[in-house]
């Protein structure tokens, strides 16, 4: 039985699954913006809500949590320096989830993840 266990596991292992997580937390965060499926979506977002909330407490230990799950460097310097004042006001849902058409070759439900 799976009672209670909230981790969506996308099918794949939990190595798999971890960084495909990382990739995509990466990739929303440099880009703003990108399209996978829908379960994907809801599963990057609690990902990149968690890195936001770490670039808004700013703290050397925060950064170094930050830099240990994203591939990129330079893009954590960046996160750092410019989410104080884009999400200042802001306590959470740093992420909106768009349906789109579904995927041509499985039918898959499509979704779009932006920041906001």
């Amino acid at each position: 039985m799976r009672h209670r266990c909230r981790v969506p596991e996308l099918g794949k292992p939990a190595d798999q699954r971890k960084a495909l997580l990382r990739a995509l937390t990466t990739e929303l965060l440099r880009h703003g913006r990108i399209t996978t499926t829908k379960a994907r979506a809801k599963a990057v977002r609690s990902e990149a809500d968690r890195i936001i909330t770490l670039a808004k407490k700013g703290t050397l230990a925060a950064r170094r949590q930050a830099m240990g799950y994203l591939y990129d460097k330079q893009l954590v310097h960046s996160l750092f320096a410019g989410v104080g004042d884009r999400y200042a006001q802001r306590k959470g849902g740093y992420t909106r989830i768009l349906r789109t058409v579904p995927r041509r070759g499985d039918n898959a439900e499509m979704a779009i993840v932006e920041l906001v």
